[in-house]
């Protein structure tokens, strides 16, 4: 299918041919009849993109402080290299779209296949061909509404009566103007207005045209104003009461308008970079208004006229409440009606309502239609043109007529087929199943490393990351459908680097397809699905004699072996103290949720269990943990833990893991205790040992967590060139401890570990 992306690092624009996404359980999969560009929006994002690093890093100096932060604590180049992996990521553009549905999710109910939808949000109401939305951003596309007047034979009562046709929808072309709707909807009710208030308008783009239409349609005195003619030509044709060129004429015209009083609220829809529109609001309204931000502006006002007149400013967040929240959003979790009226969802249907009853006109603001094969030329004089004479634009789509079925493919071939791979032979043939921001920065570029492997197929869920990502690393094919890599003959060894919640079902289904195993922390999120895994392994062991490993890298740091060195000859239990400096994570993150993350001890702590393990090389046999009692808000309690691990060669071990430090202190320090030795890892940069009262010391110029190492040994044991460092027995065992940790932290008693 096609799609219109761009690559954030570079700024190139594409309409790229890419695979058609999956349908997931909690979204809905939509054939796009036709999208609307929001001019304003998408040529700043694009003109971000297209800035150099330099440029990029003056735009947005919030996210150069936290680089700097984390180049600190891991190093420079790291930290340089893990930016440039988030940066080169192919950006969807588009987020007002209207289409067909044409599959449902399992959790979705309330559409259905050939329901005319109406689509939001950036990244996935996207100008693409096909694409999947969460349930929660989709609006059904009502029928038109024709009103007609009645009057009794007297003419003394008026009744109205609504005349719905059978079949007469709004078009796709209008119902894709949602997103920049509710844009402006949500905006006027942060106005907080009342019936009959007066409300001035700034910037009569397409947002500040939408925005006098609902108000007119809601009873206010409109007043606009725009530098540009034609579009304070169209207001009037709109209905806006008075309309103005210039800032003097706006400001008398108000003045006339309100007797002097000034507008009850202020909106302002334009784009700059200037502080004008805010000071020329706080001119303009009255004692007490209110002035909402919808647009973007510098908001330095003139503190003197704001105290004068107590004017309220407020900043307008896109939507409405459920915006950028992932309950909402993704999961589709809803806010309570009787407490949240308006929602994202509840504007996006109340405003295809006024465009049904004829109360919006969106058709008179469509100055332009181009074919999606257009794409590239559009943006491009638009850009050249600085916006030149668009207002709306809306991309079409080939029209499939009421065919429910995909049309398309959800894979694709990106370099000629040289050879085939019997699934026996010795040879690494390498399928990846997901490509997200950590696999992106740090285990795909270990990968392009290592030598002798076939990059066969990578397959994400997203069209435009899987066709990017796949061509960035060298695979041969991508896909949007993961199956098409376990069901692969050609394939032999599989990389699992999806969401946490996921990793059960990709290690099952891979290992009854006979192939080895490779899969990100964490094996796996509850015990069931670790039942599951445990019966399928030794199911599998006999008949495929597959290698399963879990993505423990810390083991690997060439760190860890100059401590496992050290401890080579040793005799006596030792005593280890491993502390962690997590850093806060929100509460409603997914890693707290039971449902995808699992939690930050099976999520990650798992990385310290095992870690102690190799160290003692030995097992956890008895567990006992401490969290503390706090809000569970400011400090998460699951999140501060003291953890006590007792193993089956008599050491024991103790894990201090918090998320309430400060962000500049160091993030790991492992300390050992044995035979007169104390062995300390700071970072996974430097390594001390102490003994016989001299220090010998060992250091890395970056933090060296093991990435590449961990895949090197994966590919190496899959070939038959190295024996196993990271047994079955050693996974199934910290994977068992982690739960058990949890078991220890909800009764406050210890727990013993029986695999």
């Amino acid at each position: 299918m096609k799609q219109i992306i761009q690559n954030y690092r570079t700024g190139e624009l594409e309409l790229a041919e890419v695979p058609i996404p999956v349908c997931s359980s909690n979204k809905i999969l939509v054939r796009n009849m036709a999208s609307l560009i929001s001019i304003g929006t998408e040529r700043s994002i694009i003109e971000l993109g297209q800035k150099s690093l330099l440029g990029k890093a003056k735009a947005r100096p919030d996210l150069v402080k936290r680089f700097m932060d984390k180049a600190k604590k891991e190093g420079f180049i790291k930290t340089f290299k893990e930016a440039l992996g988030r940066l080169d990521n192919p950006t969807p553009l588009g987020y007002s779209s209207a289409g067909i549905v044409i599959e449902v999710g399992n959790n979705v109910h309330k559409f259905s296949p050939g329901d005319r939808v109406a689509c939001i949000g950036a990244g996935y109401a996207s100008h693409a061909e096909y694409i999947t939305v969460p349930e929660m951003l989709c609006a059904k596309i009502p029928k038109i509404v024709n009103r007609y007047k009645l009057y009794d034979f007297k003419g003394e009562e008026e009744l109205i009566t609504n005349n719905e046709s059978t079949d007469n929808y709004i078009s796709f072309e209008e119902a894709s103007f949602g997103m920049l709707g509710i844009i402006a909807l949500h905006g006027i009710r942060c106005a907080k207005l009342t019936f009959g208030e007066s409300v001035a308008v700034i910037g009569l783009g397409l947002l500040g045209l939408l925005t006098v239409q609902i108000l007119k349609a809601y009873g206010c005195k409109v007043i606009g104003m725009d530098i540009d003619l034609m579009k304070v030509e169209l207001a009037k044709k709109l209905g806006t009461d008075y309309v103005f060129i210039s800032d003097d004429e706006f400001k008398n015209g108000v003045e006339k308008a309100t007797s002097g009083y000034g507008t009850d609220a202020v909106i302002i829809t334009a784009a700059t970079k200037s502080d004008a529109p805010v000071n020329t609001a706080v001119d303009i309204a009255r004692y007490g208004g209110r002035i909402v931000l919808v647009g973007v502006a510098d908001i330095h006002p003139q503190r003197n006229e704001m105290w004068h007149k107590e004017v309220e400013i407020i900043v307008s967040k896109a939507g409405g409440p459920g915006t950028f929240d992932p309950f909402y959003e993704n999961k589709g979790v809803d806010y309570p009606f009787g407490y949240v009226r308006w929602t994202e969802n509840r504007n996006l249907e109340e405003f295809l309502r006024l465009v049904a009853e004829g109360k919006i006109d969106v058709k008179s603001l469509i100055s332009h239609r181009f074919k999606i094969e257009q794409a590239e030329t559009v943006y491009k004089d638009i850009l050249d043109n600085r916006g030149g004479p668009y207002i709306g634009v809306v991309l079409e789509y080939p029209n499939q007529g009421h065919r429910l079925e995909v049309i398309g493919d959800r894979s694709k071939n990106l370099k000629p087929k040289t050879h085939s791979l019997s699934p026996n032979t010795s040879q690494v043939s390498v399928g990846v199943i997901g490509a997200g921001l950590f696999g992106k920065a740090l285990l795909l570029p270990a990968f392009k490393k290592i030598k002798d492997i076939r990059f066969h197929t990578l397959s994400t869920s997203s069209g435009a990351n899987t066709y990017h990502t796949a061509r960035k690393y060298g695979f041969e094919n991508c896909t949007t459908d993961y199956k098409e890599v376990i069901n692969n003959p050609e394939i032999n060894s599989i990389v699992v680097l999806t969401p946490h919640s996921l990793h059960a079902r990709m290690v099952i289904e891979a290992s009854k397809a006979g192939k080895h195993v490779f899969v990100e922390k964490p094996l796996c999120i509850n015990e069931q699905e670790f039942r599951d895994i445990i019966a399928t392994y030794n199911s599998q062991l006999i008949t495929n004699n597959c290698f399963l490993m879990v993505g423990y890298n810390r083991r690997f740091s060439p760190h860890a072996v100059k401590a496992s060195e050290y401890l080579k000859d040793r005799q006596d239990p030792m005593v280890i103290n491993y502390r962690i400096n997590a850093g806060y994570v929100p509460p409603d993150h997914w890693v707290h949720s039971e449902e995808e993350g699992g939690s930050r001890i099976v999520g990650e702590v798992c990385h310290f269990v095992d870690m102690t393990q190799f160290l003692t090389r030995s097992n956890p046999i008895r567990v006992y943990g401490e969290r503390i009692s706090g809000n569970n808000k400011t400090a998460l309690n699951s999140d501060n833990v003291a953890i006590t691990l007792k193993f089956e060669d008599g050491s024991v071990g103790n894990i201090i893991y918090s998320a309430s430090g400060d962000k500049a202190f160091s993030r790991e320090q492992i300390e050992v205790f044995c035979e007169g030795k104390t062995i300390v890892i700071r970072d996974y940069k430097e390594t001390n040992l102490f003994y016989a009262g001299k220090r010998k010391s060992f250091k890395t110029f970056n933090q060296e967590m093991g990435y590449k190492e961990e895949l090197q040994h994966f590919f190496d044991v899959v070939s038959g060139r190295v024996d196993l460092k990271l047994t079955p027995d050693e996974i199934f065992s910290s994977t068992l401890t982690v739960f058990k940790i949890n078991d220890a932290l909800d009764k406050a008693k210890p727990v013993e570990i029986a695999l």
